[in-house]
């Protein structure tokens, strides 16, 4: 199912653009454009998680990754 959405000229005309430039349609960018966002606030989720790790979390890491080297 198709809808509109209000955008200025100028972005549409920047949509249209980036579509043709890749050969797809306006729709199929659109669609690129927000999965590549959505993977991108995905990611830096998990790195914000990594860096937020605390010394418990480190410290079960390390004893796995000693474990699986002896097997």
């Amino acid at each position: 199912m198709a809808t509109t959405i209000k955008v200025s000229a100028q972005l549409r005309d920047r949509i249209n653009r980036g579509a043709a430039e890749r050969g797809i349609t306006a729709a199929g960018l659109i669609e690129r454009l927000l999965d590549a966002h959505e993977r991108r606030q995905r990611m830096e989720a998990f790195g914000q998680a990594f860096r937020d790790a605390d010394a418990t979390y480190w410290d079960e890491f390390w004893s796995w990754d000693v474990t699986l080297e002896d097997s």
